[in-house]
C-alpha cells in the first residue's frame, strides 16, 4: 500500500511540473488572486478525475490477462517517458470574470483539462500495476497538490526558476526505468 502511494505521489508530482494543469493553476492564480478556492477546486477536480482513472486502471488489470497487462503497462510507461519530453502549453483564454465563482470555475477547468493528461494516464497505469486503487488515487492526488499548491501560492516566479527540461528528463527516465522493469521482470 505505501509503495503504491509513494511511487504514485512522486511520479505525479514530478510529471506535473510544467504540465498544462500546472500552467492552468498559474493562470487562475494570476487572474483571480484567491488561492484558497483555487487550491480546493484543484483538489476536488483531481480527486474526482483520478478516482475515475484509478478505477478504470483496476478494471483494466482485472479484465485482461497478466501477460497482456505486463506488455501494455511496460510499453505504456516507456511511451509516457517519451511523452514527458514534449512540453505542454496552455492556450490563453479570454479575460472573463469567474461565471460560477473561483472554486467552481477551477474545479470545472481542472477536471476538463486533466482528461487525457499525462497525470491522468499515469494514474490509470499505476492503478493497473498496483492492486490498491485507493493508495494510487491518494498518491496521485497528493502529487498533484504538491506540484500545484506552490504554483498557486508563488505564481509565475517559481515556475520561471525551475529547470523544466531537467525535471521532465528526470521524470522521463523514471517512466522508462519503470517500463523496462515491468517488461523484463
Amino acid at each position: 500500500m505505501m509503495e503504491a502511494f509513494w511511487i504514485s505521489t512522486g511520479i505525479v508530482a514530478l510529471a506535473e511540473i510544467g504540465d498544462k494543469t500546472q500552467l492552468l493553476a498559474l493562470v487562475l492564480a494570476a487572474k483571480y488572486r484567491k488561492p484558497v478556492p483555487i487550491i480546493f477546486g484543484i483538489f476536488v477536480a483531481t480527486l474526482l478525475n483520478h478516482a475515475v482513472a484509478g478505477y478504470f486502471g483496476a478494471w483494466l488489470a482485472a479484465t485482461i490477462g497478466e501477460q497482456m497487462l505486463k506488455w501494455i503497462l511496460g510499453v505504456s510507461f516507456i511511451a509516457m517517458a517519451g511523452w514527458m519530453l514534449i512540453p505542454d502549453k496552455l492556450d490563453e483564454e479570454e479575460d472573463k470574470p469567474a461565471r460560477f465563482g473561483v472554486f467552481l470555475t477551477t474545479l470545472i477547468a481542472f477536471f476538463i483539462v486533466e482528461i487525457g493528461d499525462k497525470t491522468q494516464v499515469a494514474t490509470v497505469f499505476l492503478a493497473a500495476k498496483y492492486a490498491d486503487v485507493i493508495a494510487v488515487v491518494a498518491g496521485t492526488t497528493v502529487g498533484m497538490m504538491v506540484a500545484n499548491v506552490p504554483a498557486v501560492l508563488l505564481g509565475e516566479v517559481a515556475a520561471k526558476k525551475l529547470p523544466m527540461r531537467l525535471v521532465h528528463s528526470v521524470v522521463a527516465i523514471v517512466f522508462l526505468v519503470l517500463g523496462l522493469i515491468i517488461l523484463f521482470n
